[in-house]
C-alpha cells in the first residue's frame, strides 16, 4: 500500500517550467538541444519521470538501473577519511558514468538527488559527454 507525502499532495497539480539544456551524445539525440520544458510536478524526479515517458530512450542514456551501471574501471580510490558531506544516490537513482544531471550547474548528486525541488526558470542540464578512446 503506497502512502502520498504531504510533499507530493502539494506538487500535484502544480506545472514547473525549466531551462532543459543537452551536451554531447544526449544533444544528438534530442530535436531541440536547447528548449523550456513543462511537466506536472516540482521535482528532478518529475521532470524525468516526463521526460524519460517522452524519450524513453534518453533513461537508457542516462540513468543506471544498477550498482553495476553506475560504476566503471579506473576510478582511482577515495582516501579513507574524505572532507565534507559524501554520499551517493540509491541504485537505480544513480547516474551512468560520465552521465550527469545538472540543476543550475550543480550535479543532483550533490543536492537532494531526484527529489531535488525545482522552481520556474531553472536551468536542467542531461549531460553525457562524447568520450574518445584509443
Amino acid at each position: 500500500m503506497s502512502t502520498t507525502t504531504e510533499a507530493e499532495v502539494e506538487s500535484q497539480g502544480k506545472t514547473t517550467t525549466v531551462a532543459l539544456h543537452a551536451t554531447g551524445h544526449v544533444r544528438d539525440r534530442m530535436d531541440q538541444p536547447h528548449q523550456e520544458f513543462s511537466f506536472e510536478g516540482d521535482t528532478l524526479r518529475d521532470l524525468l519521470e516526463t521526460l524519460f515517458d517522452e524519450r524513453p530512450e534518453l533513461a537508457e542514456m542516462l540513468i543506471a538501473e544498477t550498482e553495476a551501471e553506475a560504476t566503471t574501471s579506473g576510478w582511482a580510490e577515495p582516501p579513507e577519511n574524505l572532507p565534507g558531506k559524501w554520499h551517493k544516490n540509491p541504485e537505480g537513482e544513480q547516474t551512468k558514468p560520465y552521465a550527469r544531471v545538472l540543476i543550475d550547474g550543480k550535479f543532483n548528486e550533490v543536492l537532494d538527488g531526484f527529489d531535488t525541488e525545482i522552481e520556474d526558470g531553472d536551468r536542467v542540464s542531461l549531460v553525457y559527454p562524447f568520450i574518445f578512446c584509443c
